[in-house]
């Protein structure tokens, strides 16, 4: 029997495991939404990290359909490359309209009572890092170049070096120009520490799990997106502006025609059946407000249709010139 050196070793490139994960969310999704899947993986030994972004149908139980896209392409990935994939990372980038008002997958069993709380993404930093590392490994390389060109050559330092050299050697911690690059390097280091403990990625709500391996989140413009269908398909309403927040939501309205009170309680109700179809880890607080056009008039009470009683034939007859009936 060969021995497992001399058999080789077998590497699965990340590039084939994004277009697998890419096909096999293609899989779950309806046509209308597929296609507009883009993959990321990190291969490392035997385990990989997925992280998808794609479209989901509308109208459809987007927390359902999230965890369906989720166990697919976690399951189907591991099946066909043998890595070990716990979980796929999956945002949602918009919503397609489905040409069918059925749900594009089938509905996921009932979620427990006891739930974590969800864990909110935490952001990779790279804009941060790419401000703070590049002009940091460009000046590492200009010393380390103009010491490496002295030791190998015999020449001198560069004049820049000599001038920072002599510039740092004549100005002490009392001079203005001192404490203000104290200043702005103290401002870097707070600006860092804060972005260490905090998750960021605040365009993102936590959606509510069951399970430790996987979590799931969708974008607040989406959410904002089913609240303002949702409270448009309201009779009268004309423009709906949402803003959603972690914390709150905020909906605007104007109304065109009908009751104010009425149609304010009607998109108040429509608004929180949407964001309790989202499945949130946390409902954030709903604050609606309906203001009516300038054109809006209140709707006109129709008077109730008077009674006529049968006429008295004794009292009915044509009246002659002379006054006779």
């Amino acid at each position: 029997m060969t021995g497992p050196a001399q058999r080789g070793t077998t590497v699965i490139a990340d590039k084939a495991v994004r277009r697998i994960a890419e096909r096999a969310a293609e899989e779950v999704l309806p046509v209308p939404a597929s296609g507009t899947g883009r993959a990321s993986v990190a291969v490392h030994g035997r385990r990989a990290a997925v992280a998808l972004r794609v479209a989901l149908p509308y109208p459809a139980a987007l927390s359902d359909t999230a965890r369906r896209v989720q166990r697919h392409v976690a399951a189907r990935t591991g099946e066909l490359t043998g890595l070990d994939i716990r979980a796929a990372r999956l945002t949602v980038t918009r919503l397609a309209l489905s040409s069918t008002r059925t749900p594009p997958v089938a509905q996921a069993e009932e979620m427990p009572d006891q739930r974590r709380p969800p864990r909110r993404w935490w952001s990779q930093r790279r804009v941060p890092m790419t401000v703070v590392i590049l002009p940091v490994a460009a000046a590492c390389a200009a010393v380390t170049a103009d010491v490496i060109r002295v030791h190998a050559t015999g020449q001198g330092a560069a004049a820049w070096r000599m001038t920072v050299v002599s510039w740092l050697a004549g100005h002490g911690p009392g001079d203005t120009s001192v404490v203000v690059a104290g200043a702005v390097v103290a401002l870097l280091g707070v600006w860092l520490i804060v972005l260490a403990l905090t998750p960021g990625r605040r365009q993102q709500m936590p959606l509510s799990v069951a399970s430790r391996e996987w979590n799931a989140s969708v974008d607040r413009a989406t959410v904002a997106t089913l609240i303002r269908d949702a409270v448009g398909d309201v009779p009268g309403m004309d423009t709906v502006d949402v803003r959603a927040r972690r914390r709150r939501v905020r909906v605007r309205a104007r109304l065109a025609f009908g009751d104010p009170d009425q149609a304010r309680d009607q998109a108040t109700t429509a608004a929180r059946q949407a964001l309790a179809a989202c499945r949130l880890g946390r409902t954030p607080r709903l604050k609606m407000t309906v203001t009516p056009e300038p054109t809006w008039q209140p709707p006109s009470e129709t008077p109730a249709p008077e009674t006529q009683t049968p006429a008295d034939p004794q009292l009915t007859g044509e009246v002659t010139a002379g006054g006779e009936r």
